[in-house]
């Protein structure tokens, strides 16, 4: 099932931009937020410095679909907000580049999950299972000192107060890496518990 579409025609400044407007989601109705995107591509001005107006009313939730406000094929809509100073999408390129890095070291950390799932459901040699946990716990500490890197590297930006849009990327990405940091402490603590119950259980077959 394809995704809707809707054809709407944004005032901005001295400029109109026609902008077919298409959900990210199949099957799903355009949003605000499928349109506040889309202008963030053609107008460079970001979603949060955006007011979008139509028929005199300001569109402030961007999960609602165009069609609910009443915005069909043809609608006019005015658009109001500035866009970024140079410097600030610098900074921004900074972020996104750190993001890439966090979901790289995220990617590493999720096939450690999967792996452990698969050795606790037994799908190795007893044997062979504590050099196995051994080896990923090894990736976990790995992963979580990239992570305690990349907040490093998130912390030596010195972002100025007017830049908005910069401050709540980096404060998401600062929730983010901790988060994940949160989830290698889980990991590595579940591989700890593994390690000792096959040690545990070695040694009752040894007495």
């Amino acid at each position: 099932m394809s995704a809707e579409a809707i054809s709407v025609t944004v005032t901005y400044g001295s400029s109109k931009h026609r902008i077919t407007v298409t959900s990210q989601e199949d099957g799903k109705s355009p949003t605000v937020k499928d349109l506040s995107d889309c202008l963030t591509q053609l107008t460079g001005v970001p979603p949060g410095s955006q007011k979008l107006i139509f028929k005199g009313k300001s569109l402030k939730d961007l999960e609602q679909t165009l069609s609910s406000h009443g915005i069909k094929d043809g609608s006019k809509l005015m658009m109001i907000g500035k866009r970024n100073s140079p410097e600030e999408e610098a900074e921004l390129k900074k972020l996104k580049e750190i993001e890439k890095s966090v979901e790289q070291t995220a990617k590493k950390l999720e096939k450690v999950d999967g792996e452990l799932t698969g050795l606790k459901n037994g799908f190795l040699a007893k044997d062979l299972q504590a050099d196995a946990l051994g080896k990923l716990d090894h990736r976990v500490k790995v992963a979580a000192e990239q992570f305690m890197k990349i907040l490093e590297q998130i912390d030596a930006l010195s972002v100025p107060e007017n830049f908005n849009d910069c401050r709540m990327k980096k404060k998401g990405l600062v929730k983010t890496v901790q988060d994940f940091l949160a989830q290698c402490d889980k990991i590595e603590a579940c591989i700890s518990d593994h390690l000792t119950k096959i040690q545990s259980k070695n040694l009752a077959l040894a007495e």
